[in-house]
């Protein structure tokens, strides 16, 4: 692995990952005053690597290719102190060289989580649905990606993200059309996700773009059968169209026509989707502090 400055290409160290480099790129780097670079929990944590003010780029010599961009003052902006023995954190986490698309449709009452109705409303169907909707983009804002992209049927704001819209008639379809316009926009490694698994955190999905990166071709499947994640380095209509969705074998059929493509398919953890009364409660408990959770405790305690 080596670190390049972006402005000069210069190399500026050289660390050899071993079996990866996961647990590396996960940890903060310390940017000092000097425009130097510390990295705790690297193999020679305590010492101290010179890295121009510019930020530098991480290039994987295995790989060929570049997994991810670091700034030197991280990606708010804030300073080092004058003081050389000041620590100014980083953003915590790397630039990948990634594109994160959050397919989704806007929460209109009668539109959305109708499964869900009876017991709820459908405005409080739609109310589920939005907030699972904003705890996913929260998600999505605090992964350092290169885009961002809420692929929308419907309308909705989104701070931080391009819009795209959806098209296609079938799901499938629709999925195929988000990867295809993604591409178009930008040539970079596209990670998909839906809305329904408000559980989803800012490491999880940068555990998946890193993987992407490395591999080429990631998956996250769902308990329901389904799967919450798909990640490709560029895009095939192929790989997508004629799978029937929302069954019990979505996924394992997903997954099976990848491996059928002669793909290597990295496995991500498996979720839990919203679909079903039975998911509130259970999807609420892993996610205690968001909008989602705030919003099933109080939808339940009305119907109590």
């Amino acid at each position: 692995m080596h670190a390049l400055d972006p402005a000069t290409g210069a190399d500026h160290w050289t660390f050899d990952g071993g079996g990866g480099y996961g647990s590396d790129l996960s940890t903060s780097a310390a940017v000092l005053a000097d425009g130097s670079v510390l990295w705790p929990g690297h193999p020679t944590s305590g010492h101290v690597h010179d890295v121009a003010a510019a930020g530098y780029t991480l290039f994987d010599l295995a790989l060929g290719s570049t997994v991810a961009s670091y700034p030197a003052f991280g990606s708010d902006g804030l300073l080092c102190s004058a003081t050389p023995t000041a620590a100014c954190w980083a953003s915590g986490a790397p630039m990948y060289d990634v594109q994160l698309l959050v397919l989704a449709k806007a929460p209109v009452a009668g539109r959305v989580k109708t499964r869900l109705c009876p017991p709820l409303t459908a405005q409080q169907a739609a109310d589920v649905a939005e907030a699972a909707l904003l705890d996913t983009l929260d998600a999505v804002r605090r992964t350092e990606v290169r885009r961002r992209v809420l692929v929308l049927d419907g309308s909705f704001a989104a701070a931080g993200f391009e819009v795209l819209p959806q098209r296609g008639d079938g799901l499938d379809e629709r999925l195929a059309a988000a990867f295809d316009d993604g591409w178009s926009a930008a040539q970079l490694p596209m990670l998909l996700i839906g809305m329904d698994t408000p559980e989803v955190t800012p490491e999880g999905l940068a555990t998946a773009v890193e993987a992407l990166v490395r591999t080429g071709c990631v998956l996250g499947l769902a308990e329901d059968g389904g799967w919450w994640a798909l990640g490709l380095d560029r895009p095939d209509a192929s790989l997508l169209l004629g799978i029937p969705t929302s069954q019990d074998d979505t996924g394992a059929l997903q997954r099976d026509r990848l491996l059928a493509s002669g793909r290597k398919v990295f496995d991500l953890p498996v979720l839990r989707d919203v679909d079903a009364i039975g998911d509130l409660l259970a999807v609420a408990e892993l996610a205690p502090d968001g909008r989602f959770a705030a919003t099933v405790r109080t939808i339940l305690a009305g119907l109590s």
